[in-house]
């Protein structure tokens, strides 16, 4: 998958939903915490290693992905295999409860913020250090931070964090172990952001590293981290190679772990093929895959593997309509897109129950979802038919709908990197075409379809992806014109003002009941009166594994962490 991208439990305290505000200011303290991480085949909670019996140390994980690592570097990855592997080798500042959404402590024992949501105050640990030996500290706090939002053009090092630090100012170091980092307008957001393990991740490198140019970072050796392992190898498009580091110490809280990982070494191997990978589970050769096919799941729980899976927070899998380009330019198209598919159809053919239809833009697992299946987004082809003939398209001789002498045909750019992304989009193509609609499909691999962003504009009418991040600022990220601007919209377009304002409020609190409110009102304009995207599916990252695997963690943003995971074979 590509990104195109709090209070904590006092203990022995009542549990508190992120984000709180007391006095104005937040103070957060360390705390433990009982999180349940992943759904099993059996429809119950499985828990951390724990609940499986006394975890066992060494061995080797063989673990299967459909994508493959294109760079070591973990804050310039924008896929899976990316996002994943770098959350292994490198650490946060924070930790987001996967359940509840809070934010808890990582590499930050507590913080607080200003009543402008300015400015963040992080007091660190002071025993952590990189793989090299040097220490994490304020310094690399700032030094990492600047980069990831600035880049470094001599370097070739890429801006990853501009968009998810937005009006990012810099970091203050008033000591060796405190942190402040400051912000040019309120970015409420930021909270979560320092907890972020999805695609272009804020992770923490050595000063070594950040020296280092994009050229020299696919040396996996020069790629330090704080993390729980090591790089070993990188072989591109082949496979990754991660053993543990003996000293780690310093898991978040909530995981409960003590010590290093209890896994020896963890190999990605890149698998592009559904069935191979299945038959690779089934012979032994690997113990784990991600990317499970979705005919796959319950033969491989009939076979005795076991089948887990979390929704991927944030947007759902959608198409973002370019409104700046023929004919999806034209307010009626979109709205017809959006009600003339059979969202049923799509939930009995093509999704497990794995996944869910999705209801909103915004993911029904991060607050502020608001349900539109009834109403923007209710299957009425009839309406759909209804509002293209009055706008003056009308079928042509094949069926394809014509206006002004131009056919109705929609370009889609996809990615193939979800198992049910090409069957979804498929069978929304023949629906669409039902109603004079040619949707015409071209769904790549990911370094296919990143290269065809930069012709997107002026070439495709829509970019099918999604966007992982557990909090509401995800619809800021991907369709501000300040931001990623998914729908490319003109500064003449007659909703400009009205959506950036209400997107930028999303940033102005962290007050939940307020949060709410603006979330809502920024899917009612991108859903409903707008129709800027036609939400699909919402997505889930599902792992099959051999009996005797155990312990591994999906996060909030659905990313698997292994310093928990064992394995008895």
């Amino acid at each position: 998958m590509t990104d195109s991208l709090t209070s904590i439990e006092q203990a022995g305290g009542p549990r508190r939903r992120w984000p709180w505000v007391a006095g104005g200011v937040a103070v957060v303290l360390i705390a433990t915490l009982g999180v349940v991480w992943a759904v099993a085949s059996g429809g119950g909670d499985v828990a951390s290693a724990q609940g499986d019996g006394k975890p066992v140390a060494g061995g080797t994980l063989e673990f299967a992905l459909l994508a493959y690592q294109r760079s070591p570097d973990p804050q310039w990855g924008t896929n899976y295999a990316e996002s994943i592997i770098g959350n292994n080798i490198t650490d946060k500042l924070t930790w987001q409860d996967p359940k509840t959404g809070e934010i808890t402590p990582w590499l930050a024992e507590s913080w607080s913020y200003n009543k402008e949501l300015t400015e963040f105050t992080f007091h660190l640990r002071h025993d952590v250090t990189f793989s090299d030996g040097t220490p994490f500290n304020a310094a690399a706090v700032k030094a990492n931070f600047d980069q990831y939002v600035h880049g470094d053009p001599k370097l070739g090092i890429v801006a990853s964090g501009a968009s998810l630090f937005n009006g990012y100012v810099g970091t203050a170091t008033p000591d060796e172990f405190t942190a402040v980092v400051r912000f040019a307008k309120p970015n409420a957001s930021f909270l979560q952001a320092s907890s972020f393990t999805a695609n272009a991740q804020p992770g923490f490198l050595a000063l070594s590293t950040l020296k280092k140019s994009a050229d020299e970072r696919t040396n996996p050796k020069n790629v330090i981290g704080t993390g729980p392992f090591v790089y070993e190898s990188w072989q591109e498009q082949v496979k990754t190679v991660l053993v543990k580091r003996k000293d780690y110490n310093w898991s978040p809280p909530a995981l409960h772990h003590q010590g290093p990982a209890y896994l020896d070494k963890v190999v990605f191997n890149t698998i592009p093929e559904a069935s191979v990978r299945t038959g690779s589970l089934k012979s032994g050769t690997i113990d784990a895959t991600l990317d499970v096919g979705t005919t796959d799941e319950e033969p491989l729980k009939a076979a005795g593997f076991t089948i887990i899976s979390r929704q991927v927070s944030g947007t759902a899998i959608r198409w973002d309509f370019n409104t700046s380009l023929f004919p999806t330019n034209d307010p009626t198209v979109r709205k017809a897109i959006q009600r003339g598919w059979n969202r049923e159809s799509i939930e009995k053919t093509v999704l497990t129950k794995s996944y869910s239809i999705a209801g909103s833009i915004l993911a029904d697992s991060v607050p502020g979802f608001v349900d539109y299946s009834g109403t923007a987004l209710k299957y009425d082809p009839d309406e759909a038919k209804r509002l293209l003939d009055a706008d003056g398209w009308v079928p042509g001789p094949d069926g394809v709908r014509v206006k002004n002498g131009q056919r109705l045909v929609v370009k889609l750019v996809g990615i193939n990197n979800l198992v049910a992304n090409k069957p979804a989009y498929e069978s929304i193509q023949q629906d669409l075409r039902k109603i004079g609609i040619d949707v015409q499909l071209t769904v790549l691999p990911l370094a296919d379809w990143a290269a065809e962003q930069a012709k997107a504009k002026t070439k495709w009418n829509v970019k099918a992806a999604n966007r992982s991040r557990n909090d509401p600022g995800v619809l800021r990220l991907a369709y501000s014109p300040q931001a990623d601007d998914g729908s490319y919209l003109p500064q003449n377009f007659p909703g400009y003002a009205e959506i950036v304002s209400t997107l930028d409020k999303l940033d102005s609190t962290l007050d939940p009941a307020e949060r709410k409110t603006y979330a809502k009102q920024a899917q009612d304009l991108i859903v409903d009166k707008y129709a800027l995207a036609n939400p699909v599916y919402n997505p889930s990252q599902v792992i099959a594994h051999a009996p005797y695997v155990h312990g591994i963690v999906f996060d909030a943003q659905s990313r698997n962490h292994f310093v928990d995971a064992w394995k008895i074979k």
